[in-house]
């Protein structure tokens, strides 16, 4: 077998595996998860016990008559989901209830974050002119009253694809005007013009996540994000269109302290954000981060009470929530609701270092 930088290359005849490097439909190179192979993240001890799943983290299967209408959607309109590329654990509820969160630009992303699987590698300016269109007529099909768009990363192209973002933003509101739209972007490398043609298109909602607390922000995210980089995107969106609703997520038990956790929620505040989702990080595949601790459902209710009296509009905090998750829902006051059962003692979390390390 090929390698390239000590990175094996697939062959045509089978299909790649976690960590492989592969060439693309449109005949760029890209790694398999967005990470290579297995000894990229080591683990420890702490980590390999942490990767039993409680009992909490249980989530519905991927199958069903909907579910199969909504992948029947999304391949005939050549569509990403963020669902998919991701491996949420969520994609059997939110696609038997009809809804999916569409990806953009791609399943490719220029950055390699250590906690995502999303495949990485440089499209070399490749778009598809015809998916603001597609996107819009998946949305009419699946009767959409609220979609989440998000995107991979394109730092290869000029503006992010902040342009191409906004196209499908338009298209959505021109075939669906009551449809109302979650733009859940990249970071565009802080250009804050590049927000401001995304906010310009008309979006209800801007998301840009935080991730993790500062301290964690490298290793966990790709070194071309940054923990000020995104509070800038989100106070420099908010300050464009002072009535557009801002939101970002944090992702927990990656090794992070009460402590970091609320001094999170207070930055975000200080950015002026909105909407608060917070929910358990869990490792895609062998390659990625090791979990560090599991958050208990408990301890999810007591950091939204946290953030609702910081004073965000509303926190929605439970084990599976991931930032697209119920987000229609996010305004309801009632934490999509999710309720957050009270586990038994035996079952908190795995690791005790929550206090300042």
């Amino acid at each position: 077998m090929s390698e390239f930088k000590g990175i094996p290359i697939v062959p045509p005849q089978r299909a790649a595996r976690s960590g492989d490097k592969y060439t693309t439909a449109q005949g760029f190179t890209a790694i398999k998860d967005g990470v290579k192979g297995p000894a990229a993240v080591p683990a420890t001890p702490v980590a390999r016990s942490a990767q039993r799943l409680p009992p909490w983290l249980r989530a519905p299967l991927a199958a069903g008559t909907e579910f199969s209408a909504v992948r029947q959607i999304v391949r005939e309109h050549r569509l990403s989901t963020v669902c998919e590329e991701a491996k949420c654990p969520n994609i059997g509820e939110c696609w038997n209830a009809g809804t999916a969160t569409i990806m953009l630009m791609g399943a490719v992303c220029t950055r390699a974050c250590r906690f995502c699987a999303v495949d990485t590698g440089n499209p070399r300016g490749w778009l598809d002119a015809e998916e603001p269109e597609n996107v819009a007529r998946s949305v009419q099909l699946m009767g959409l009253k609220y979609v989440v768009l998000t995107s991979v990363n394109r730092d290869d192209l000029a503006d992010g694809g902040s342009a191409h973002y906004a196209a499908a933003i338009r298209a959505i509101k021109r075939r669906n005007p009551d449809t109302a739209v979650e733009a859940l972007t990249p970071d565009f490398q802080g250009v804050l013009r590049d927000v401001q043609t995304v906010v310009d298109s008309g979006p209800e909602v801007f998301a840009q996540n935080l991730e993790t607390v500062r301290r964690l922000t490298h290793p966990v995210r790709d070194p071309r994000a940054g923990y000020e980089q995104t509070l800038n995107v989100l106070r420099g969106a908010k300050a464009h269109r002072s009535a557009l609703l801002t939101k970002s997520s944090l992702m927990l038990g990656l090794g992070e302290t009460d402590a970091e956790i609320r001094q999170a929620m207070v930055d975000l505040r200080g950015a002026a954000v909105d909407i608060l989702t917070l929910g358990q990080y869990l490792r895609p595949t062998p390659n990625h981060l090791s979990v560090a601790r599991f958050v208990t459902p408990r301890e999810f209710d007591e950091y939204r009470d946290q953030a609702l009296a910081l004073g965000f509009l509303e926190c929605v905090s439970g084990p599976l929530v991931r930032s697209s998750y119920r987000a229609e829902q996010a305004l309801a006051r009632n934490n999509a609701g999710i309720v957050n059962a009270a586990p038994a003692p035996a079952a908190a979390t795995l690791s005790a270092a929550r206090r300042d390390p």
